[in-house]
């Protein structure tokens, strides 16, 4: 039986669904326990690599790691690098997550050049191409990203490539005060020079804000940023052999027995988010030219837990904080989203309605 055809199925007989790729994110916007879950396991298929027009045609059960492998045998990649854990490609685009690789290429909804999906009326649609020109058609893509299963099952995505860079080298500047790594921070981001990452960690008796580059003139673009963080009062220095600093950025968006919010702020608000996050005790890492930050609680008691999780909201107020990851324990202790919008939330439903009018698909999830 189909994915198109066990949703259809299980909305006839009135049953809730999930979707699940590689099960790393299943908590994240938790809603009720489904009747039925429809795994992509056996959706494992890498359908084409064009590497001459830097596409390819994925089914959702691919895992991550299994595509990059499979690009960089051509000196290509898909410019996706959150924490992977067996992340599936379907269930990072799903999801909406990201690493630092998005401060230069984008989120996920802006490398899919096209979607298959499948409803739970037992319908099959699809949008977009294979080709970046293609813009016909209505754009699933950019509702399904992020929507975290709610909407349908995703059966295919096409995807856009980018060079695979052989050579990084990254500028790096310590402190562990919040205005001065603002200050370094903001430095980066308004230089020419062009990055594949600049984040900033904080906590725990340590920070640092990191620019990589990538490519054959790496080295030099490292030392021309750490010229730049001279000129902002910072002592900056290149690491050469810098995949450890970055894996580490990539591991603070995750706590496996505690809490992480996502705090989408403002650069120049990085360091009352820095303030807020040693108020209550929480690492961070951001990324600076969106003003995206993850603020990482470990493990304490529900209570104090819950307890830190209100103050961070009440004090980045307005800014948006969604809770990702955080245990049982406390999912009906706080609430996912926090305070929204009442007009936002009234499009989400309605867009629900006209995708999933049987309102099968993820309940719970997003309200």
């Amino acid at each position: 039986m189909s994915v198109a055809e066990a949703l259809q199925e299980a909305a006839a007989e009135g049953h809730s669904v999930r979707f699940r790729g590689g099960g790393t994110k299943l908590n994240w916007g938790l809603g009720p326990e489904p009747d039925v879950e429809l795994s992509t396991a056996e959706l494992d298929r890498i359908v084409e690599h064009n590497v001459g027009d830097l596409t390819a045609v994925l089914e959702p059960g691919v895992p991550l790691a299994k595509a990059q492998e499979a690009f960089a045998g051509e000196g290509q990649m898909l410019s996706l690098d959150p924490p992977d854990g067996g992340a599936t490609i379907g269930g990072i685009v799903a999801s909406g997550d990201s690493g630092p690789l998005r401060s230069r290429y984008g989120a996920a909804r802006d490398l899919v050049l096209g979607m298959t999906v499948a409803l739970s009326d037992g319908t099959v649609a699809r949008s977009g191409g294979k080709v970046i020109k293609n813009v016909a058609g209505y754009d699933l893509a950019k509702l399904f990203s992020g929507s975290l299963g709610t909407l349908g099952a995703i059966l295919e995505l096409s995807v856009r490539l980018h060079p695979l860079a052989r050579a990084t080298a990254t500028a790096a500047a310590g402190s562990n005060d919040p205005v001065e790594l603002g200050r370094a921070a903001l430095a980066l981001s308004h230089s020419p020079l062009e990055h594949m990452g600049l984040d900033l960690r904080y906590g725990g008796g340590d920070g640092a804000v990191l620019m990589r580059f990538g490519g054959a003139e790496a080295m030099k673009q490292a030392e021309a940023a750490v010229r730049a963080l001279g000129e902002a009062g910072s002592e900056g220095t290149v690491v050469e052999d810098d995949g450890e600093a970055w894996e580490r950025q990539r591991e603070g968006q995750r706590s496996p027995d505690g809490i992480v919010l996502r705090v989408s702020a403002l650069q120049t608000e990085l360091p009352r988010v820095m303030r807020a996050a040693d108020a209550v005790g929480a690492r961070l890492v951001a990324r600076v030219p969106l003003g995206l930050c993850w603020l990482r609680i470990d493990e304490r008691p529900p209570e104090e837990a819950a307890q830190a999780v209100d103050r961070l909201r009440s004090e980045l107020s307005p800014f948006a904080c969604t809770l990702l990851d955080a245990p049982v324990t406390l999912r009906g202790k706080i609430d996912s989203w926090g305070p929204r919008d009442p007009g936002t939330v009234e499009l989400m439903r309605r867009v629900k309605e006209r995708f999933d009018p049987a309102g099968v698909c993820n309940p719970g999830a997003l309200f």
